[in-house]
């Protein structure tokens, strides 16, 4: 019989040895709790699939052992596999980072099975905190604060009737929700009696799809919500204690972007009071290692007790993504800085935890930004893409946890969040300068990011002041990404032609004066037109011609003179850098120099955190407003997999109906019918891989109804 008590280990894992240690994961993660490895002079096993073969996180471990194909089933997924690495390895301890198997009770079990030590919390207390109703019972017992609600018994889903008498005890709004899941899939909001079996139904389908469980919880929906975290840490020997609090309301689909400790709201009696709901959570399911209480708080209405009501959300039994903010902030005996990936390590080896509760006090100011692969501008949809140019910022107290490099193919198969910045000062507004700041010399070329809209929420005056809801980051979303046009300015557009034009400059000495690009002709010099295409919008013509003479040096800044659309024309300075990594661009009395980058047929500019891409559209290109409705061409919104195709060549469509579904890191999206018509042609099938803008469907519009003849025999009024 196994055990899963830690303090009963192999000698292997006992204090005074340095044991190997697989580390379960990838990317950002698997990289950062390498280095806490490293440090402790503990030697690393990383895993990887074959499209990780060679990512950052296999180059950086003492070793790597592949465990399978490129599906998550087959590599980061399958528990064998990763046993038999670990075995293969000498590793006694595995490390499941976040995601995956992280939180997965029979992974555990099977790691105590085959004598290794999996760093995380006993199986039972992951069954007990996995499932939402049986946890939300378990810390009820304990005293910790609910929301007013109720709960389905599995596979015994409440009539209407009693649904509806449920929903009136608990009181409206109500938020319904899968017991078995999370990232938003399956929530339903309903707001009055009218709509609440109609919702319930919908998210019994859409949980039994997603989690294999259509058993719905119930709760109170708390209008602007703010999400406030503890960190708590509990060892095999009775000490349970937390570390603060975090904040971390900034979402966007139900996910984090941004997130800060301590929380702006929170003072020392609140961080007191959810502190110990905290800890008597953790002990209500016999938690032992690292782990996060969360919680939804609501402030106390205006003109109320000034009170801050807060109710349990739920617990996380691993590390979470925003770990770091508590690690920046957290001062143990007033020593700033503690790492929460050496506890768990220690805590795993049967060690007791090396402080107690009175010694714990924060210190500073910390906030992260989460760099995701995706598009602000056309509603956080996913990108991707090969990193072809990699700047991550430096400098005092700005950290960087990533696992990219240049080379770094960015794909739909995996989660889209890339890197995290972490900056910390003695104060919250300076914190949030230096993160706009890091952020500002954050550069990555080759695929589309959030970095520009993070640096204007974190400047937003909302923000600044604490004022902050869960909402609130899809509410700013059209103010800080406009989409259309306005996401790429005209002096992008110049930038980008301007650098074309420059490519076509002769190089090196000796160059031949006939080859330089002046468009001369008898009269004036020739325009030359490059059309330029940002991803998912129409073509942009800019008109350039060189006035240089040919006395200009080679490499030397050139004189143009360019057009963007139907702009006034005006006149521009532009030079590349020698190595091709930048390109000066000098017009009305402004210089500004954008880092370069260029592959797959593709040019990337970025500044300032920003960054945009071009390919060169054909002289005639399809369009994508108006005209691009009237010819039914349907392209796809982003890098992904086809889903699903519920339609067939010859089927009648309505404008808005679904014809394709794309799948990319966890969401998926139905590109629909632009207009009324028939199905003419499907260029994709069920499986296929299909690039951004990539042509999916066309849909033949139905022709305009034939006017009437006049009846020449009715009356007319004259």
């Amino acid at each position: 019989m196994t055990t899963t008590d830690p303090r009963e280990r192999s000698q292997a894992c006992r204090p005074g040895t340095a044991p190997s240690v697989l580390v379960a994961n990838r990317g950002e993660i698997a990289v950062r709790i390498m280095r806490t490895l490293r440090r402790l002079g503990m030697r690393s096993v990383a895993v990887y699939s074959d499209g990780d073969a060679g990512a950052r996180h296999t180059r950086e471990a003492d070793e790597a052992v592949r465990i399978g194909g490129a599906a998550l089933a087959d590599s980061y997924l399958n528990g064998p596999a990763i046993i038999g690495a670990a075995r293969r390895a000498g590793a006694a301890m595995v490390h499941p980072g976040y995601g995956f198997l992280s939180e997965n009770a029979a992974f555990a079990r099977q790691c105590a099975e085959a004598g290794l030590v999996f760093v995380g919390p006993p199986p039972e207390a992951i069954e007990a905190m996995g499932d939402k109703i049986r946890a939300k019972e378990a810390v009820a017992r304990a005293g910790v604060p609910l929301l007013p609600g109720f709960a389905e018994e599995p596979g015994a889903p409440l009539s209407d009737a009693d649904l509806a008498a449920e929903a009136d005890k608990a009181g409206y709004p109500l938020l319904i929700k899968p017991s078995a899941g999370g990232g938003g899939k399956g929530m339903r909001l309903v707001r009055d009696p009218a709509g609440l079996a109609e919702a319930a139904a919908a998210a019994r389908r859409e949980a039994a799809a997603a989690f294999g469980d259509a058993t719905l919880l119930v709760e109170r929906y708390v209008d602007r919500p703010r999400h406030i975290e503890v960190q708590v840490l509990a060892d095999a020997h009775g000490t349970v204690l937390h570390l603060g609090e975090r904040e971390c309301s900034l979402q966007r689909r139900h996910q984090k972007i941004i997130e800060e400790a301590p929380s702006p709201l929170v003072g020392p009696d609140l961080r007191a009071a959810m502190g110990g709901a905290a800890v008597a959570a953790a002990k209500a399911c016999g938690y032992v290692g690292a782990g996060t209480v969360e919680f939804i708080v609501q402030d106390a209405p205006s003109g109320g007790s000034g009170e801050v009501e807060f109710a349990f959300l739920e617990m996380n039994t691993r590390l979470q993504v925003e770990h770091p903010v508590t690690e920046e902030v957290v001062a143990v005996g007033g020593r700033r800085g503690v790492d929460l990936v050496e506890l768990q390590l220690r805590v795993a080896r049967g060690e007791p935890l090396p402080f107690a509760q009175a010694d714990v006090g924060l210190e500073g100011h910390a906030v992260e930004s989460r760099v995701y692969a995706e598009d602000p501008a056309r509603d956080f949809l996913p990108t991707g893409g090969t990193v072809l140019r990699l700047d991550e910022p430096e400098g005092a107290h700005v950290r960087v946890d990533s696992g990219l490099d240049e080379g770094t193919a960015v794909t739909s198969a995996y989660d889209p969040m890339l890197a995290k910045v972490v900056t910390w000062a003695p104060d919250r507004a300076s914190a949030l300068h230096r993160m706009d700041a890091a952020l500002s010399r954050y550069t990555l070329l080759g695929c589309g990011t959030n970095v520009a809209f993070l640096r204007a929420l974190v400047a937003h005056p909302a923000v600044a002041a604490g004022d902050l809801t869960t909402g609130l980051t899809e509410l700013l979303r059209p103010e800080l990404a406009p989409g259309g046009d306005a996401a790429v300015p005209p002096e992008v557009y110049a930038a980008a032609a301007l650098d074309h034009q420059l490519g076509l400059e002769p190089q090196g000495p000796g160059a031949d004066p006939f080859d330089l690009p002046t468009g001369w002709r008898p009269g004036e010099h020739a325009w030359t037109t490059w059309r330029l295409r940002a991803p998912g919008r129409d073509p942009v013509a800019v008109e350039v011609r060189r006035l240089s003479g040919a006395d200009a040096e080679p490499g030397a800044p050139v004189d143009y003179e360019l057009r963007v659309g139907d702009a006034e024309p005006g006149r521009a300075t532009a030079r590349r850098a020698p190595d091709g990594r930048s390109v000066t661009v000098a017009a009305e009395g402004r210089t500004v120099r954008y880092e370069r980058a260029a592959g797959g047929g593709e040019l990337w500019l970025g500044r300032a955190g920003a960054a945009w891409s071009f390919t060169d559209a054909p002289a005639i290109a399809p369009m994508r407003g108006p005209a691009a409705a009237a010819d039914g061409t349907l392209r796809s919104p982003m890098p992904g997999t086809v889903l699903a195709v519920p339609v067939a060549v010859g089927d009648r469509v309505e404008a808005g109906s679904p014809v394709v579904v794309v799948e990319a890191m966890k969401m998926e999206h139905a590109v629909t019918a632009p207009v009324d018509g028939t199905v003419a042609e499907l260029a994709v099938r069920p499986g296929d891989a299909v690039a951004m803008d990539a042509v999916l469907a066309a849909v033949a519009p139905e022709a305009a109804e034939t006017p009437r003849e006049p009846d020449t025999d009715a009356p007319t009024q004259e």
